[in-house]
């Protein structure tokens, strides 16, 4: 990555600006420091600030993703270091996401409180992208296990809930679970004490999908995957997210794990409640061929990760990819695919008063691409990257 240009104050001007709102032509957007300072018509930069022209470019706010278990060659569940959270950070500015969860897949307790700890002393450091952790798992169903390991799925033990919600109080914290294996009490302890609890890796029949939501579970993971389908007898836990409008639901738009018809139908239903998430595993933005993921060896073919047995284990997709496929295949707009990937991910960690849009106060992570979905630099936090 080139190296960074340290301004404190500078204006990106040519380009088109998407605030979060609206699409504004011949408009700059003003940075100081940290945070976004302005947007303002061209002619009204103020004098002595740099200005950084990136014609024909779109300016929109800076990705989140809220589900990533690795890229750039790394991968947290293998190496939970703050060196694989900084690169994963490296690789994500690539492709003009700022701001992720990392992710941890079903593991021990020992390993879960490690993961805590790091991700606690990353952001201490004032590193940068992190904005929280997604645990997916281990408190899920074996028979939506997908690469999980059996050995690993448990019941959340009382030392762990109260670490979760210790940790909660500080940053983000989203939890995997299946509401059908868990004591919805214990459940709704998660919730009011601020953990997100996210429903998947579920086999819930539709009326327990709706019982996890009656004691506050607003999320749902990677929706259509590993979770039971909707059929004519019983909508399961697909149904009951369509049905739900108050749950928010990720999904994987890389044409692999979900056919782009069932992104557009669960888009006309969830309206702002989809959002976008990679699931991306080591391989992304990096030309392996296989890894090791869960214990297992997990092979890249045909632009899917998979086991011997050919089950999904992650994907190997980027933010930017993820915004062109909605446009592009499931032709969603360009403004909402944008807020599918920045502003809705934020109020899912309710941070969308400070990210997710270009307003002055915001944090100036923005993303920079062409009309082809190139990726020509990002500002991260307050940071102008070229990226060519």
């Amino acid at each position: 990555m080139p190296t960074p240009r340290p301004f404190f104050r500078f204006a990106l001007t040519g380009a088109k600006l998407f605030d979060g709102d609206r699409v504004l032509e011949d408009h700059a957007v003003l940075i100081n420091r940290e945070r976004i300072d302005g947007v303002v018509p061209r002619h009204e930069c103020p004098g002595g600030w740099e200005i950084i022209d990136v014609d024909h470019s779109f300016v929109t706010p800076g990705f989140i993703d809220l589900q990533l278990n690795g890229c750039g060659g790394v991968l947290f569940n293998d190496a939970i270091a703050l060196e694989t959270l900084e690169a994963m950070h490296r690789t994500n500015l690539k492709s003009g996401t700022t701001g992720f969860l990392p992710t941890l897949i079903s593991t021990s307790e020992e390993d879960m409180r490690r993961a805590l700890a790091i991700v606690t002393n990353y952001r201490d450091q004032a590193g940068g992208g992190v904005l929280g952790i997604h645990l997916e798992g281990p408190y899920i169903n074996p028979e939506r296990r997908g690469i999980h390991s059996p050995a690993a799925i448990r019941k959340p033990s009382p030392d762990m809930v109260a670490c979760l919600i210790a940790h909660a109080r500080r940053f983000p914290v989203m939890l995997t679970l299946a509401p059908e294996c868990n004591d919805l009490r214990t459940v709704h302890e998660l919730v009011e004490s601020g953990v997100i609890v996210s429903s998947g890796h579920s086999n819930a029949r539709y009326e327990e999908a709706l019982a996890g939501f009656e004691v506050g579970v607003r999320a749902a993971t990677h929706l259509f995957n590993a979770m039971s389908p909707w059929t004519g007898r019983d909508p399961g836990l697909v149904g009951g997210i369509l049905d739900h409008k108050e749950v928010a639901a990720g999904v994987i738009v890389d044409g692999k794990h979900v056919h782009y018809a069932s992104v557009k139908i669960a888009k006309s239903v969830k309206k702002e409640n989809l959002f976008l998430i990679t699931d991306a595993a080591t391989p992304t933005g990096t030309s392996m061929t296989n890894f090791q993921f869960a214990g297992q060896t997990i092979y890249v073919k045909d632009g899917r990760c998979v086991n011997e047995d050919g089950t999904l284990a992650g994907a190997i997709l980027t933010m930017i990819e993820a915004v062109a496929n909605s446009v592009r295949c499931v032709g969603i707009s360009l403004p909402e695919a944008i807020r599918m990937a920045s502003l809705y991910p934020a109020r899912v960690l309710k941070r969308d008063r400070d990210l997710g849009r270009l307003a002055p106060g915001y944090i100036a992570n923005l993303a920079v691409f062409d009309e082809n979905f190139g990726v020509r630099g990002v500002v991260d936090r307050g940071e102008w990257l070229p990226m060519r």
